[in-house]
């Protein structure tokens, strides 16, 4: 795979290891379809390419970062808190939101995390139409917000 970027992550084990992260050239397939390839080194299970495809070149390059963004945090080695960026800037950190958007009844969820889990939501906040979710510790999980085509940004109501 000729590569366009890539990130290393410092895995906290014993011994210590690095997890390569790597995004791959898109191509077009024979169907007229892009793909893009991918790889994560060193997260168990993830030692071999892989590949997304989508409908043009950016879209597959955009699914080969949310994949690989995925992956990673939904990795045990990330849920027990191993994995760190040794170079991560100082200051505000750009995080992935999740958002879900029900067209029909016009309802979009914003998680701040991948996934949660039934019953995760401890307690819940309205106010203005809009659901806050919190969990046990007082975090925020994720927001319910209605009338969603007026309040969201262009760019999330895709």
């Amino acid at each position: 795979m000729y590569e366009i970027a890539h990130r290393v992550l410092a895995l906290r084990s014993e011994p210590p290891r690095d997890v390569v992260v790597t995004v791959g050239v898109p191509y077009e397939e024979p169907t007229g379809a892009w793909s893009c390839p991918y790889r994560i080194d060193g997260l168990d299970g993830w030692e071999h390419e892989r590949k997304v495809t989508a409908g043009d070149s950016l879209g597959a390059v955009e699914l080969a970062l949310a994949m690989t963004r995925a992956a990673v945090a939904a990795s045990h080695e990330a849920k027990e808190g191993l994995l760190s960026w040794e170079d991560a800037p100082s200051g505000p950190q750009t995080r992935t939101v999740y958002v879900t958007w029900d067209k029909e009844r016009d309802i979009a969820y914003i998680a701040m995390k991948h996934e949660i889990v039934p019953g995760e939501a401890a307690r819940q906040v309205v106010a203005d139409d809009v659901v806050l979710d919190y969990e046990d510790a007082g975090r925020l999980l994720g927001l319910e917000l209605m009338n969603a085509a007026t309040r969201l940004p262009s760019e999330m109501r895709i």
